[in-house]
Parts: C-alpha cells; structure tokens; sequence
C-alpha cells in the first residue's frame, strides 16, 4: 500500500513534570492512537494523515502526568474502522477503555466484540471534516447501547447547532460532550451556547470532558480565559466532569502543547483536591467500567 506524507505534526515528546499531583487511579478520558499506515489504513480522503502514535507513546505520557487508566475515543479518519484502536485496547500496555464509531446499522454481534475489547461507548461526530454518524443515528442506537451499559459521546459545536440542545437533552441514555461543545471562551460564560452547554450538564445523565483548549482559545500556553468556562462546568455538575488530554493532539497543529502544561492546567481549573479526585478517579470509574 502507499503510504501517506504526514499533514499535521506529531505530538511533543517532551513532557514536563506537573506540579499538580494527580491522585491513584487518575483516569486521561480522551486520547487517540495512530498507526502505523501499513496495518491501519486510514479512510480515502482522510482530513489529515497524522504521524504514528502508539499505545507506548501513549502509556509513556500517562505515567509522566501521573495518570494510572486511560480511554481511547476512535479518531474520524479512520471512519467505522476501529481496528486500530481495539488493537491498543487487547495490548496490555495499559488500563484502556475505548468509545467507537460504528455504522448505522451494526449489528449486536459487532457491538457484544467491541464491548468484550473494552469499548463502552459511540462517538458521533458532528463537528469534524469527515462525515460519520448523525444525532438521528444516535436516537436510533440509544436503547441497544443503553441495555448494554454504555453511552453516546458527541463532538459538535453549539454555537453553530443551537438545535442540538432540545434533541440531547431528549436520550434517555448517559451522553459525555466533550471539547466543550466548541463554545469559544472569548464569548464568555453568558454566551448562549455556552449557557445551553449548562443547561444539558445539570441534567443527571450529562456528562462532560474538561479538554481540548485550543479548540477554544489561541492564547497558548495556559489560555486563561477558558478557565471561567472550566469552573462553571465544574461547579455546575461535579459529579458528572471528566478530564481528557486529547493526545497526539490532532487538532492542535500550530499550538501542539506539553502535556505537563495540560495537567497543570487542568490543577488550575479545579484548585480543590477532593473535587479534582472526584473528576479523575470517581467519575470516570463509574462510567467507564473501570
């Protein structure tokens, strides 16, 4: 097979020690892993073609932030394809747990082998160059995926489908957002997506990942004023935030960041120990299986 030139940058391999000192059993909820091209092809027309990025190079960068269990969401150039993925979960390098993409019409057995990996979740992304799963598509799968105990994860941007909020707020079935929901900082915590973003994480089956910045702001490399919007989350719904890197950090390009800074980061969001352990170690506990 050909394989692709990169188009994005790989992730920093330096990673700087956090002050802030994670707690045992500390979970990183959304990462990716990448290659190689030569077993795992990406999808014709992907919207970028990453460098390799490995469970080992993943493992690496947990134990330097002081993470102990990871989840690994199914990135959308690899469409429905979770192959690679599902090989990182059967690795043994770490405590993974993985959310998928699937078609519309997968079959019970496709989803009872994904479960039996250590997948426990379907990412519908709607905010992405690559078509995939519609929030219709994902009406449709909640009673199948909620009889088996897992969830629906979007990536969408209410900005721009205010919509959207009347129809998740509608599953009766546990759904993580995550980045945000793309609600850009410089608009503040009375934007009305952000306040929608509110609304749907004080609903007890709303959960949310406290993660990807850069999709927020570009004042690297603490970009403080997404800070207000973490603490909001996190006040709002304690018990339902969970923590994500988003390493190799596909979307970052240009503002490709230190973990360390991440972790370090995310201690700034949430100054109280005990609510920091509630979101690394309780919640993700509960709702990955781990």
């Amino acid at each position: 097979m050909t394989v692709l030139p990169f188009t994005i940058p790989g992730f920093n391999s330096r990673v700087t020690p956090p002050t802030v000192k994670f707690p045992a059993g500390a979970t990183d909820c959304h990462a990716h892993v990448f290659g190689p091209q030569s077993r795992f092809p990406y999808l014709p027309g992907a919207a970028y073609i990453p460098p390799d990025a490995t469970p080992q190079n993943f493992a690496d960068m947990l134990t330097a932030i002081g993470c102990q269990r990871a989840v690994l969401v199914q990135p959308s150039v690899y469409g429905p394809d979770n192959a690679c993925m599902v090989a990182a979960l059967k690795s043994g390098v770490f405590n993974f747990r993985g959310i998928a993409v699937v078609e519309p019409d997968v079959s019970d057995k496709e989803l009872q082998t994904l479960h039996d990996a250590g997948v426990r979740g379907i990412r519908i992304n709607l905010a992405s160059e690559t078509e995939g799963l519609t929030l219709a598509d994902g009406e449709r799968l909640a009673p199948r995926l909620k009889e088996m105990g897992w969830h629906l994860q979007f990536f969408l941007d209410l900005e721009k489908m205010p919509q959207a909020e009347a129809l998740l707020a509608s599953l009766k079935i546990n759904i993580v957002i995550d980045h945000f929901a793309k609600c850009q900082a410089a608009n503040g915590v009375d934007a009305p997506a952000f306040q929608a973003l509110l609304r749907l994480v004080k609903r007890d089956n709303v959960h949310a990942k406290l993660m990807g910045a850069y999709f927020l702001s570009k004042n690297k490399p603490q970009y403080p004023e997404v800070t207000p919007l973490a603490r909001a989350m996190a006040a709002a719904a304690p018990d339902r935030m969970l923590f994500g890197t988003d390493w190799p950090h596909p979307a970052a390009r240009e503002q490709m960041p230190d973990d360390g800074t991440l972790a370090d980061m995310f201690g700034a969001w949430v100054p109280d120990e005990a609510l920091r352990k509630k979101i690394l170690v309780d919640n993700p506990a509960r709702l990955y299986g781990f």
